[in-house]
């Protein structure tokens, strides 16, 4: 069991609930939902049962202060981004089975039901605590809902749950001259009951579990949680005083709702559920199907620890085989920030660079912070896309396809004898699916990537050493294998690069004629038979002015 890779009959997909009280912009695309998508499409492809689950998390803090902000009501705000966001997601290809919301009827539903199911194991503590109570506004502050003096580093607008100023994490008490953001007011400390998850009752379990259990774990994900454990787990509440979430399920819990981030991770359960409302529980309880969650490096703790235990509690559901977490996306060298929208937003993109969005999924998974973080800029995006997209990938398929027009009239050549070069290239071809495979199944997108690339570099330099265009003056013959071979290329990146460029690869099939092939086919050298007709030629890729990208770069700087 340690570290050992089992088979499993179906996969789950998770990717982390986008918080619905903004768009979502590329350091969550580049974080979670391009490679979750990528690897899901790859599995699709294999033929594997594969489901990828997504929605909106629509309840906390953060939403009840812009809905407060904006004179709206909270139900208001996460309306207009779940919609948002959702559109987003569908115009870049993020091929979710369903991409649902924490405010669903059968979410709070599924919520109230896990927790009940906690409670009456008697898996929760009871506490009373002293909490900040603005006597004004007649309710119990959250962290964001009083501000005050930091400690720290003497910011005066610091929050009660952290200092933006110098980064510390704080608690309400600890800040100076704390004052309700509400109402102004100076708020007391006054007696709240509320309902903890005791995690250090399953440090042992957990260190089993990670540990000595899943030392396969990217190294920053292992890392991070080897860290929690050496410093010790403490029981952490379930539920908050608020009136935006769903309502503890118990009586006398008038004013309680279960904390955020309780009930977001069940948000997975909920949507399997709303997806398949009498065939849910093979996907979360089949000892044959594996979980993989997709998150941000923010999200480790929740996805790998706290959401573990909770299931572990609840004593029936799958856990976790794998929590592929990347870092973060810095933006031209800068730290991303929604508040001072340093930023760039997927809508937005959409707007100013339309039709380009598998440039962008190309250049984040090329840049994905899969260890460490890593920058977006808008110089890189160019070259990668001139001098990738366009000059490498693009140049050859339209070689093959155009000079097969010229010298064959458009339909796959019948080739002769094979020169010792040819098979060199062909054995090459071959070797593509083994080595993508290596790296896509222990989520190595990037590497990946690159292999999928080095197919159409291996193709170039195929149709620059052969020059077919010279020997078409004499030998029509050897002309007609080398375009048969460069076809059986261009057929074979439209295979392992569908995962990556969906969009592109569709586009790719027509200039072929041909239907997706199945994954297995990777490497055959028989894709394309002789005579088959292809379609009409046309660029997959456009090249990137410099002002275009002057544009992009000069709409950041007006921010500094």
């Amino acid at each position: 069991m340690k570290g050992e890779q089992r088979q499993f009959k179906r996969t789950l997909v998770t990717t982390a609930l986008p918080y619905a009280n903004g768009p979502v912009h590329i350091g969550h695309l580049a974080g979670v939902y391009v490679p979750a998508d990528t690897y899901v499409r790859y599995l699709r492809k294999k033929g594997e049962e594969v489901l990828m689950i997504g929605g909106s998390d629509e309840h906390g803090v953060p939403i009840t202060l812009r809905a407060r902000n904006e004179g709206i009501s909270p139900q208001d705000v996460v309306d207009r981004y779940h919609k948002m966001i959702r559109q987003s997601f569908e115009d870049f290809g993020i091929s979710f089975d369903v991409y649902s919301r924490t405010t669903s009827k059968i979410h709070y539903e599924t919520s109230a039901e896990f927790f009940l199911s906690l409670y009456r194991k008697g898996e929760f503590i009871e506490k009373t605590t002293e909490q900040y109570y603005d006597e004004e506004a007649e309710q119990f502050l959250a962290d964001r809902y009083i501000t005050g003096i930091c400690p720290r580093c003497g910011n005066p607008r610091a929050y009660g749950d952290q200092c933006e100023a110098c980064g510390t994490s704080l608690s309400p008490t600890e800040l100076i001259d704390p004052h309700s953001t509400i109402s102004g007011s100076v708020p007391v400390l006054r007696k709240t009951k509320h309902w903890y998850l005791p995690l250090d009752k399953y440090e042992i379990f957990l260190k089993e579990w990670i540990l000595e259990g899943h030392t396969e774990w990217k190294t920053n994900v292992f890392g991070q949680c080897k860290s929690w454990l050496d410093l010790g787990l403490q029981p952490r509440a379930v539920s908050r005083d608020l009136d935006w979430g769903i309502p503890v399920p118990l009586e006398n819990a008038e004013g309680k709702v279960l904390y955020v981030w309780f009930d977001a991770p069940i948000g997975y359960i909920s949507n399997t559920r709303e997806l398949f409302p009498n065939d849910w529980e093979k996907w979360w309880k089949d000892e044959e199907t594996r979980i993989i969650h997709f998150i941000g490096k923010d999200n480790i703790v929740f996805h790998c620890i706290i959401f573990p235990v909770m299931l572990k509690a609840e004593g029936s559901f799958n856990l976790p085989d794998n929590v592929p977490a990347n870092e973060f996306l810095n933006l031209e060298g800068d730290k991303i920030s929604t508040s001072r929208n340093w930023a760039v937003w997927l809508h937005e993109y959409l707007e100013e660079l339309p039709g380009k969005q598998d440039v962008l999924r190309y250049v984040l998974t090329a840049n994905a912070p899969e260890t460490k973080d890593n920058d977006f800029t808008w110089k890189d995006f160019q070259a990668r896309n001139n001098n990738e997209l366009v000059a490498i990938l693009g140049n050859f398929v339209n070689r093959a396809v155009v000079l097969t027009g010229k010298y064959f009239e458009g339909k796959v050549p019948q080739g002769g004898e094979l020169t010792d070069y040819d098979k060199e290239m062909l054995v090459e071809m071959a070797g593509i699916r083994k080595a993508v495979e290596k790296l896509m199944d222990t989520f190595h997108f990037r590497d990946a990537q690159r292999e999928a690339m080095n197919l159409a570099r291996i193709g170039n330099k195929y149709l620059a050493d052969t020059e077919p265009w010279k020997i078409a003056k004499t030998d029509m013959l050897r002309t007609a294998t080398i375009l048969n071979i460069a076809l059986q290329i261009a057929a074979n990146l439209s295979i392992v690069f569908e995962p990556f460029l969906p969009m592109s690869m569709e586009r790719l099939n027509k200039i072929l004629n041909i239907s997706s092939f199945p994954w297995n086919r990777l490497g055959a050298a028989d894709l394309l038979p002789a005579g088959h007709i292809l379609g009409i030629p046309e660029l997959l890729f456009e090249k990137i002015d410099d002002a275009t990208i002057e544009i992009q770069v000069q709409k950041l700087l007006t921010l500094k």
